[in-house]
């Protein structure tokens, strides 16, 4: 369909909330049309993994920040509210526009949203085109050789490596002009929490938007990213990019993030460069979710290894409950946990000690932790999520072994041997001398009384014996062997 540049182009945002390396922007600025940028908040279509809380207080931060850099360009952010399938047929009819430019999906509540919306083009007479962006990689363009998608991350990524590297980002194109339509406020969307406000923590901890996401992968690059091999475990200091949720906002794109680390391995030696490779093969089990997702749209609710279907899991209300406030008895456990709840993050470390306590220790579904994370981490991503807690739970790609269980205690003495996460974010323990914090029952009642501490009162016991639920755990995988 031959474009009418007097007719103006829709630019759908979505989860590419950028101005920079953004395919569809461009692609609609070099076409000379006017440029509509358009977001739609949709709460009505029917979907099961709609945004959760600390997603929804970033969302609002970042939209806010995109619509400040549009007016910065003379442009304005179009917000509305309702059916995307409605919203999109109403601003087609009001504005006559010639084309929907947006950026592909991977989810599936995404995809059916794409097919939607190129239906609804046809029917006005207006191009749908879709644009790359949110992957390094089209996952038609990464399969084995008899063309299924890879389940084992290794291959898979000496696949992506073999093939052609992302094209190069670009800048900020240039808008001739921009269209207009009517819009409400960022904030009548209802995305931020109201009484009891509880994003304190996360304005303390996060500053959304694209330019704060240049500056994260630039601090990153210049002040961390030298020890990022040997420190990235660490559960204390900044020892991690923090990109995760730029990248799940589309503030920055992976190409930006591949190309910058690309330079910076090519730009090192020793020790840099060796970080530099290994930040870019997190960056690729990153892509491998994504690829998972869309070729397993199923993913977020079921085992990809049928066998886990029969596991017995228990149900306990109250063991949940006790994991999702951080009071399990387990100090790092509960440190990253209530981490999570105050600045909606935690590091890889910690999610991999907490998510096998939750399947292991605690025998609880999988798909629970799925959903407490999904609803409190500002960059819950579902198809990261969902990889990540099949991989813990071991049913699903390349899954770690159901029969690893990460001991808490030596977990907490590896990754924090000072105890400095612990007292950070457990300061009833703060007390307690390095070397037994992990475990605070094994030290004297005496011990504890001079720290202040009476378990099972101001701390918990340990909800379960770790030797106990290590070997309940292996009696159950035994079940669906």
């Amino acid at each position: 369909m031959t474009l009418d540049h007097a007719r103006p182009i829709i630019v759908w945002f979505r989860r590419e909330l950028r101005l920079a390396d953004h395919a569809a922007l461009r692609a609609a600025a070099e076409s000379g049309a006017p440029v509509l940028p358009l977001y739609v908040h949709d709460d009505e279509t029917p979907n099961a993994w709609r945004s959760g809380g600390a997603s929804r207080w970033w969302l609002h931060e970042s939209l806010t920040a995109l619509d400040a850099s549009l007016d910065e360009r003379g442009g304005k952010l179009v917000v509305r509210r309702g059916r995307t399938r409605d919203v999109l047929s109403a601003l087609l009819e009001e504005t006559n526009a010639g084309a929907v430019h947006a950026t592909r999906s991977y989810e599936p509540f995404g995809t059916g949203g794409e097919r939607d919306a190129a239906a609804l083009c046809e029917d006005h007479g207006a191009a749908f085109r879709l644009h790359p962006g949110r992957v390094l990689f089209e996952p038609e363009d990464i399969v084995t050789k008899d063309g299924r998608p890879y389940r084992v991350f290794t291959p898979f990524w000496k696949a992506c490596l073999k093939s052609d590297a992302p094209p190069a980002p670009k800048p900020v194109p240039h808008v001739k002009s921009f269209a207009k339509a009517d819009s409400v406020p960022v904030g009548a969307l209802g995305l931020l929490p109201s009484k009891p406000d509880w994003a304190g923590g996360l304005r303390e901890t996060w500053r959304p938007g694209e330019t704060a996401a240049q500056a994260a992968l630039t601090a990153f690059i210049d002040d961390r990213m030298s020890a990022y091999a040997d420190r990235r475990d660490d559960l204390f200091g900044a020892t991690t990019s923090r990109l995760s949720p730029h990248l799940h906002f589309g503030e920055i794109g992976p190409a930006q993030v591949w190309h910058a680390m690309s330079h910076a391995v090519e730009a090192s030696k020793g020790q840099a460069r060796r970080s530099a490779e290994t930040f870019l093969k997190e960056l690729g089990w990153r892509e491998f979710s994504y690829h998972l997702l869309h070729s397993f749209p199923g993913l977020p609710d079921t085992p990809l290894r049928p066998a886990f279907a029969q596991f017995p899991w228990r149900g306990d209300a109250a063991a949940l409950s006790a994991w999702q406030r951080g009071q399990t008895g387990y100090p790092v456990v509960d440190a990253a946990m209530r981490q999570l709840w105050a600045t909606g993050w935690m590091p890889n470390r910690a999610r991999m000690i907490v998510a096998s306590f939750l399947v292991k220790h605690l025998l609880l579904p999988w798909q629970e932790g799925e959903a407490w994370f999904w609803d409190t981490l500002v960059d819950a991503d579902l198809a990261n999520n969902a990889a990540s807690w099949q991989w813990v739970a071991g049913c699903g790609a390349d899954a770690a072994p159901y029969f690893r269980i990460f001991n808490p205690i030596l977990q907490g003495r590896k990754f924090d041997p000072e105890g400095t996460y612990v007292r950070n974010w457990v300061p009833e323990l703060a007390g307690l001398p390095a070397g037994g914090i992990h475990a605070p029952w094994e030290f004297s009642q005496s011990t504890l009384a001079s720290a202040g501490i009476e378990l099972g009162q101001t701390y918990p016991e340990p909800i379960v014996d770790h030797a106990a639920a290590r070997a309940r755990a292996l009696r159950a995988l035994e079940e669906i062997k």
